[in-house]
């Protein structure tokens, strides 16, 4: 059985940090890519951070670019998010999602996602 367990999430103020956790079990990093995706009330679900251990490669949102970073301890099975300089804009439900992994470039295509978490909340107040 596939699971992907977020945890990590909270309540910060603008400019502080968190760390997310992904644990994974039921499928490999040689396999399967992951990505961190999140979707605020009222919004679609935004691909925001990938990372593929097979091929070496990540890929981030202009939204986060420069302030998030992904990272992945395949010993572990778990993949990280960590975000920094948070900003209200930020506030959402995260989720990590799982995709084969290929070797064309990552466009957060939320149907090529075959296993998703049950997310875990952050709020960034002002």
């Amino acid at each position: 059985e596939v699971q992907l367990v977020e945890s990590g999430g909270g309540l910060v103020q603008a400019g502080e940090s968190l760390r997310l956790s992904c644990a994974v079990s039921g499928l490999s990093f040689d396999d399967y890519a992951i990505a961190w995706w999140r979707q605020a009330p009222g919004k679609e679900r935004e691909g925001i951070s990938f990372i593929s251990s097979r091929f070496g490669t990540t890929h981030y949102a202009d939204s986060v670019k420069g302030r998030f970073t992904i990272s992945s301890d395949n010993a572990k099975n778990t993949v990280y998010l960590q975000m920094n300089n948070l900003k209200p804009e930020d506030s959402a439900v995260y989720y990590c999602a799982a995709r084969r992994s290929s070797w064309y470039p990552e466009n957060f295509n939320f149907y090529e996602y075959d296993y998703w978490g049950q997310g875990t909340q952050v709020t960034v107040s002002s």
